[in-house]
């Protein structure tokens, strides 16, 4: 029998050996499932469900511990700090001159979801519901645009601020922002082909196999990487996840030492190990170390680390939690939609110079579940990636990703310090001079 009552190592590996059947299982049900193909559900999320519905947050069935918000903090950690050691070496100048429209796009779509939502449940959520907290708004773009990641970073700050509930809030919208992700990037896909807006297929039905149910023929597999060192030595995998593990080790040891120092500023620990990876990649590119740094190893370690933080986030919703605030969530995701819609669609078709409904659709994948929503939407509608779109905001988001780090990473200290309120009118405000520089460098396109 299984003790829950006792963290114990035995413990993580239970839930780890538990977390994997679940995938596995998810993997099953995507491959025979055919509504599930037709969904492009991922594993990871049917994993996370079922361990929400018979793990300890469900009917208990499954002996799950409590301990599956903590690894969602650990392991988006790893996947920020493996961020900088898969990231290409590119000039601003560089990025400038290629993508400086998708750039405005992109930013601009961030900073919009964050500003309007936020203040939307600040000024007309809680003016219904006045008990609710001030941040309970910015729960929707921490879902739909952050992502599970996002939810677990914010959702640990805030719960060492305090607030406990906004790790589930955050988990449950970025689990409908995948949904809406998929089901809504459907619908508009094969509303577009029917309209002849599509530029590489002109029949959703001619999807190839592969992309439905997840599994790859010999002739289209990809490699995982590259090895750099001798396993003799060490094997290369160990190799790159011990760099992956030091930069995020690091960025604990950063955040505990600045709390120690000044208890009332709490960095998230995935914003230091980003940081870290930023200065240590630095450092690699000067020296010879960068060589035997593989960046396609590093994003699969960092993809592996996402696909077992979704379905250990989604299975940490506490259900409970969600009852309590489920008519005001409710009209948080619903007026979201409807405004993240409108954000990427009317952008989109005004800041895209070319292929506007294939960078589109990407950023509606992004924007309303993951980065990965959006190149599994973009690869049904551009199968060879012809269009340049995943290039061209791979370069955008160089820039972007700073401005990202430091939403995230001050969003829950300004609103418990009552100072939320500048963050979303200063989003507002960045992202009208970034649609003004769009229309003074000509950017900006005149659409019907």
């Amino acid at each position: 029998m299984i003790d829950l009552t006792q963290f114990t190592p035995w413990t993580f590996f239970t839930d780890l050996g538990i977390i994997s059947i679940l995938m596995l299982i998810g993997k099953v049900i995507r491959v025979k499932v055919k509504l599930i193909q037709q969904l492009f559900i991922p594993p990871s999320l049917i994993a996370g469900l079922l361990g929400l519905a018979f793990g300890p947050n469900g009917t208990g069935w499954i002996p799950l511990s409590n301990e599956l918000g903590t690894y969602s903090a650990i392991l988006i950690a790893l996947v920020f700090g493996a961020l900088p050691l898969s990231s290409p070496n590119v000039s601003m100048k560089e990025v400038a001159k290629r993508v400086g429209p998708i750039w405005s796009y992109a930013l601009t779509g961030m900073l919009l979801q964050w500003g309007i939502m936020g203040l939307f449940g600040l000024f007309i959520i809680k003016l219904i519901w006045p008990d609710l907290n001030d941040a309970f708004g910015i729960m929707l773009p921490t879902g739909f645009y952050g992502g599970h990641g996002t939810a677990a970073a914010i959702g640990a700050a805030f719960h060492e601020l305090g607030w406990d509930d906004a790790q589930s809030l955050g988990m449950t919208t970025a689990t409908v922002g995948i949904i809406c992700a998929i089901v809504g990037g459907l619908i508009f896909i094969k509303r577009a082909a029917r309209h002849k807006q599509t530029a590489f297929i002109s029949d959703f039905n001619e999807l190839p196999d592969e992309l439905r149910s997840g599994l790859l023929p010999e002739d289209k597999r990809d490699s995982l990487g590259t090895a750099t060192t001798s396993s003799i030595s060490i094997d290369s995998l160990t190799f790159h996840m011990a760099f992956v593990f030091v930069i995020a080790f690091l960025g604990y040891l950063a955040s505990q030492g600045v709390k120690s120092f000044y208890p009332s500023l709490e960095l998230p620990v995935f914003s230091c190990a980003f940081i870290i990876g930023l200065v240590l990649k630095k450092i690699f590119d000067r020296t010879t170390v960068s060589r035997y740094i593989c960046p396609q190893t590093t994003e699969r370690l960092s993809s592996s680390c996402t696909d077992l933080l979704v379905a250990c986030g989604v299975a940490s919703i506490k259900l409970g939690v969600i009852v309590k605030y489920a008519i005001p969530l409710l009209v948080l995701i619903l007026v979201g939609i409807v405004v993240v819609y409108g954000i990427t669609f009317y952008l989109g078709r005004r800041l895209s110079p070319s292929y506007w409904f294939e960078r589109t659709i990407f950023a509606w994948g992004w924007w309303t579940g993951t980065m990965a929503m959006g190149i599994a939407l973009l690869r049904i509608v551009d199968p060879k990636l012809a269009s340049k779109a995943m290039d061209d905001y791979a370069m955008a988001y160089l820039p972007i990703a700073p401005v990202e780090i430091l939403l995230i990473t001050f969003v829950p200290i300004l609103f418990v310090n009552g100072l939320g309120i500048w963050l979303l009118l200063a989003c507002l405000a960045l992202s009208a001079l970034v649609l003004l520089l769009a229309w003074k460098m000509g950017w900006w396109l005149t659409r019907s």
